[in-house]
């Protein structure tokens, strides 16, 4: 009897609150709830992050003095061993020396690496001057350093010779810098585009269909490595692991700085379409977004990288290259 009872109770006191079934609002579904590429703000976030200067300090001595540590032990073994048996002893000498060898051959490359680097970035703010100022010697000389820089490609001879022949006919800075972007740079920018859309469909793809956690950060935190040091080498880069490591972080810190890995409704309706996101699971709603944002990585990667400003050609556009990409992919047309 007291069951019986229980149902009126609970009526009469929604009565009295003025509530009633179909007044009460609608229970939060999960499911819809607007993808906002997780994975990808938290890799923005890990690699742009900036360390203290204390910690700094902290790993550089750290690693001082297990370097001196290691140095002292490795001189102690050679030497209790050249003293017991000679033999053993120059063995390991020779591998210490070898070692030695490959690492001082492993930070020259490193510094190698991040010369071009630099010297690409000199060459970008040259040719930004030149365009501001209206310098037609600044101008040509930039392009003069770029047809430098890509000498030993073979793929841009034909461009480089027609740069060579109509460099003349130009009486402008725009001139002469939208001419070396279309003889030299277009191929390149073809390149990088391509290496975007990869990376891009590749988060996007384990985004959705891998379940894991953390596994979608780690994708996305190799793909877009992969993807910066790949768009460096095509722009003449050839980064290093540090070149690698130093060019990501300068290209999440602009992102984050800028607010450009917070997802809008306005990257969502332009990659998503509107409707979609109504249609899929949150699970590829997400893996579209992470896939829109790191199309959003590579282009910020291609502006650090480029030797040039986008001035004659137009700057990729995300939703463009995100559409190429995902093409069939969840179901997009």
């Amino acid at each position: 009897m007291s069951e019986r009872r229980s149902g009126p109770v609970l009526i009469e006191d929604e009565t009295r609150e003025g509530l009633s079934p179909a007044e009460a609002p609608p229970v939060p579904d999960a499911e819809q709830e607007t993808p906002r590429g997780q994975a990808m703000q938290t890799v923005a976030v890990l690699a742009g992050r900036r360390r203290s200067a204390l910690s700094r300090w902290f790993w550089r001595i750290l690693g001082a003095l297990v370097a001196f540590a290691v140095s002292v032990l490795g001189w102690q073994a050679v030497t209790a061993l050249l003293a017991a048996h000679p033999v053993l002893g120059w063995t390991a000498a020779v591998l210490t020396g070898a070692l030695l060898l490959v690492l001082l051959l492993i930070a020259l490359k490193e510094v190698a690496a991040l010369a071009r680097l630099s010297k690409l970035d000199h060459l970008r703010r040259g040719a930004e001057a030149a365009q501001t100022a209206n310098d037609l010697g600044a101008a040509r000389k930039a392009v003069a350093e770029l047809s430098r820089v890509y000498s030993d490609r073979d793929a841009l001879k034909w461009g480089r010779q027609r740069l060579a022949d109509r460099t003349g006919d130009m009486f402008d800075a725009d001139a002469m810098l939208a001419l070396a972007e279309g003889e030299l740079l277009a191929p390149l920018d073809a390149a990088a585009r391509a290496e975007i859309e990869t990376a891009a469909r590749q988060v996007a793809t384990v985004t959705a269909v891998v379940p894991l956690a953390l596994a979608d950060v780690a994708m996305a935190l190799t793909a877009n490595l992969r993807m910066i040091r790949r768009i460096a080498e095509i722009y003449g880069g050839r980064g290093g692991t540090l070149g690698s490591w130093r060019l990501t972080r300068a290209v999440m810190t602009h992102l984050v700085a800028t607010g450009a890995v917070a997802v809008g409704d306005d990257l969502i309706q332009s990659v998503a379409g509107g409707s979609l996101l109504s249609r899929v699971s949150r699970r590829f709603g997400e893996g579209i977004v992470n896939g829109a944002l790191t199309a959003r990585v590579g282009v910020a990667a291609m502006e650090v990288c480029r030797p040039l400003p986008f001035a004659a050609r137009t700057r990729p556009s995300v939703s463009a290259i995100v559409r190429r990409a995902l093409t069939g992919l969840f179901g997009q047309d």
